[in-house]
C-alpha cells in the first residue's frame, strides 16, 4: 500500500518508481480521484460547520423572539440536513476508490534492484557448493521417486492433478526435511509459531494477496482463504498493533502446509513435485524498524542458505529484477538449487524485503519507547527456509546413486530412525 501523501507531493517520482515495474503514470487516476475526494470533504466540512453555526443563530433569534429569522434559519438547516448524507456517501465512495487504486499497485523497487522485464534480467550474485559429478546419466526426481514411494496416480484418484502421495522411507525423508529445517531455524533464533491455515480476507489483503491475486487462492464457502504461505498468518500477527521499537526485530518461523491454485502456471512443471497445489514449507518472517531492514534481509538470506549448505546442496543466489519480483516486494533474493537431472538451477527460496508496504496495509505502526505518538509503519520481510517438496527434489537428484538408490545427507540421519539410504522398491 502506498502513502497518498507521497503521490500528492511528488507524483513524477512516484510514477518514475512504478515505471520501473512497467506501469505508466499511475498517479494520474489516483490524483484525479483524490482531488474529487478533497472537494467533497471540503464541501462536507463547510456544510457541517454552517449547520452548527445556524443552530446557534436559531437559538439567539428565538431568544430575541425574532421568529421570522429563526424560521428562515431553520429552513436552511433542514436543507443542509438533506445535503450532508449525500456528501457523506460521496466521501465514502471516493475514499474507497482512492484506496482501491493505491491497493492495486505493486511496491516500488529499491534503488539497487536491476531493471528488466522478466527472469532473463535477474542478476547472479554468488554460487555455493560443488555440482556433483556422476559416472552415469542422472535422472530427474520423478523418475527416481517412482521406485522409492512416490505415487502420483494414487494422488490423482483422490484429488486430481498436482498432488502427491509419498509412502515408506520417502515419506519419512519428506517429514525429516521439514523437521530439520524447523529445528535449525529455531536453534538460530527464529521463534517457532503454530498458525491458522485459514485466514480472513483482511489478512490476505494485508500481505498483498488480495485483491489482485484472488484467483491464485483457494476460497472456502464461508469466505476464508487457505494460506498460500505461512507469511500471511505470521505477518498478520502484528496487524493493527503499535510496536515498541526496542522489541524489534521480531523473527518468526512456522512449518505449515501451503495451498496454491497455480492459476497462472498452466503447462509448467506438470510432472513431479516442483509445482503442487498442496505442499509444505518452513517460512521465515521478520517485523522490524526501517533502520533494521537491511541487516534483517541479509540475516534471512543467510538463514535459508544455511539449510542448503548443511544438506550439501549446490545453489546460487540471484537478485531479482523489477519484472520478476513479487507484488509486495521492494527487493528479492532468490536461492536456486542445482538439479542435475534437469541440468539447471531451480528456485527453492525467495527472500523479500517489503519496506512498509505490508505494514501500511495492516496498519502496523512503530513507536519509540518513552515518547508520545507513532513514528511510521513497521517494515516486513519474508522468505522460505525452505520449501520442503523442492528440497526433497534437490536431495533426490543430487544424492542419487547408479543403482537408483539415494544417499540421505548425514544431517538428516537423526530424523530417519537408522535409514541412511532410500532403496528402490521392486
Amino acid at each position: 500500500m502506498h502513502d497518498i501523501r507521497l503521490v500528492r507531493t511528488d507524483a513524477p517520482a512516484f510514477d518514475a518508481a512504478l515505471a520501473r515495474r512497467g506501469l505508466a503514470s499511475p498517479s494520474a487516476a489516483i490524483l484525479a480521484a483524490d482531488t474529487r475526494l478533497r472537494e467533497i470533504q471540503t464541501a462536507l466540512q463547510a456544510a457541517l460547520a454552517r449547520r452548527n453555526s445556524l443552530s446557534k443563530d436559531i437559538g439567539q433569534a428565538r431568544a430575541r423572539k425574532d421568529n421570522e429569522t429563526a424560521d428562515a434559519l431553520t429552513a436552511e438547516v433542514t436543507a443542509l440536513k438533506s445535503q450532508v448524507p449525500a456528501l457523506e456517501d460521496a466521501e465514502r465512495t471516493l475514499k474507497a476508490e482512492v484506496e482501491a487504486l493505491l491497493a492495486a499497485l505493486p511496491n516500488t523497487p529499491a534503488d539497487d534492484v536491476p531493471d528488466g522485464p522478466d527472469e532473463t534480467a535477474n542478476r547472479e550474485v554468488s554460487r555455493h557448493g560443488q555440482q556433483p559429478v556422476f559416472g552415469f546419466q542422472p535422472l530427474e526426481h520423478d523418475i527416481l521417486a517412482a521406485k522409492l514411494g512416490y505415487n502420483p496416480e494414487a494422488a490423482a484418484k483422490i484429488a486430481g492433478a498436482r498432488f502427491a502421495v509419498l509412502t515408506g522411507p520417502l515419506a519419512r525423508l519428506h517429514r525429516a526435511l521439514g523437521q530439520f529445517m524447523l529445528d535449525s531455524q529455531v536453534s538460530a533464533g527464529w521463534q517457532e509459531t503454530a498458525v491458522p491455515l485459514l485466514v480472513r480476507a483482511d489478512a490476505a489483503f494485508g500481505t498483498g494477496q488480495l485483491p489482485k491475486f484472488e484467483d491464485d487462492l483457494f476460497k472456502t464457502t464461508d469466505g476464508r482463504y487457505l494460506i498460500p504461505t505461512a507469511e500471511v498468518s505470521l505477518t498478520n500477527l502484528v496487524r493493527d498493533d503499535i510496536l515498541e521499537d526496542d522489541t524489534l526485530p521480531r523473527r518468526l518461523t512456522a512449518l505449515t502446509p501451503c495451498f496454491r491454485s497455480e492459476a497462472g502456471s498452466a503447462g509448467r512443471d506438470t510432472r513431479g513435485l516442483i509445482r503442487q497445489h498442496q505442499f509444505e514449507k518452513v517460512e521465515l518472517v521478520s517485523i522490524c524498524t526501517p533502520e533494521q531492514a537491511e541487516a534483517e534481509h541479509a540475516h534471512m538470506v543467510a538463514s535459508a542458505e544455511a539449510i542448503l549448505t548443511a544438506l550439501g546442496l549446490p545453489f546460487r543466489k540471484l537478485l531479482l529484477c523489477t519484472g520478476d519480483m513479487g507484488f509486495a516486494a521492494k527487493r528479492t533474493f532468490d536461492l536456486e538449487v542445482w538439479l542435475p537431472g534437469q541440468n539447471a538451477y531451480r528456485e527453492i527460496s525467495s527472500i523479500s524485503w517489503c519496506g512498509d508496504f505490508q505494514g501500511r496495509r495492516m496498519n502496523t505502526r512503530l513507536k519509540t519507547r518513552g515518547e508520545k505518538g507513532t513514528t511510521g509503519f513497521a517494515h516486513t520481510l519474508n522468505g522460505s527456509g525452505l520449501a520442503v517438496g523442492r528440497t526433497l527434489v534437490a536431495v533426490l537428484e543430487n544424492c542419487q546413486q547408479a543403482d537408483g538408490s539415494v544417499a540421505i545427507p548425514p544431517v538428516l540421519h537423526p530424523y530417519m530412525a537408522g535409514i541412511t539410504r532410500l532403496e528402490p522398491q521392486p
